[in-house]
């Protein structure tokens, strides 16, 4: 499965640190072999279709949120049916993705990567307004406060959580309280600071087909 990640970062072309610290290293497989699965470092592909540029900027998206092609389908067009003269498809459509809990687990600092978040929401290891929330994809909204349950801080894979939150850089619209071990929403993402490695408008020319 790990190797299949990196594939993923291969095949696409970026990096999506799909395997958290791992992918900020010299053993990064886009830093070892830049080039798709299956082909020597030098050959070079024929020029995508427009099509096939509008699916690549959806599966690199749909990678990076770790979702399936369901759930991005149903956020593009939601997106796209609620836009209005005071909110652009865009900005909806990254605050959708940036509120889902795995994605605040991960931003918070609480994982490393989108995929771990949703492994431990999914083990019941977190608390949303003091409730245990095993649903990755809950929606989050000013003022919801994020917890680690009092038997989840305990394990091992939480062992430096303290010390390591107290050093997280976290978005603007996430205060994190390292004693506590606790994180607050107090805002709501936007599409400049999120700032996605995709072009938007291609995926949602992808899906206005």
């Amino acid at each position: 499965m790990r190797n299949n990640r990196c594939k993923i970062c291969r095949r696409l072309g970026i990096k999506l640190f799909l395997k958290g610290d791992r992918c900020l290293s010299v053993k990064c497989a886009m830093v070892k072999r830049p080039y798709p699965p299956g082909e020597k470092a030098k050959k070079r592909r024929g020029p995508l279709s427009e099509y096939g540029k509008e699916l690549k900027e959806k599966q690199k998206l749909r990678n990076w949120y770790n979702l399936s092609e369901k759930q991005i389908s149903r956020y593009a067009r939601e997106a796209l049916n609620r836009r209005s003269k005071l909110e652009d498809a865009g900005e909806l459509f990254i605050k959708k993705l940036e509120s889902r809990l795995d994605n605040v687990i991960f931003q918070a600092g609480f994982a490393v990567s989108r995929i771990q978040a949703r492994q431990l929401i999914g083990h019941g290891y977190f608390l949303v307004n003091g409730r245990k929330i095993n649903i990755p994809s809950y929606q989050v909204k000013r003022g919801d406060k994020i917890s680690l349950h009092p038997k989840s801080a305990r394990k091992t894979i939480f062992q430096n959580i303290a010390s390591f939150l107290k050093k997280h850089k976290a978005p603007s619209w996430i205060k994190i309280d390292g004693e506590k071990l606790e994180a607050e929403i107090t805002g709501q993402a936007n599409l400049a600071e999120v700032n996605p490695p995709v072009e938007i408008s291609s995926i949602f020319e992808f899906y206005s087909k």
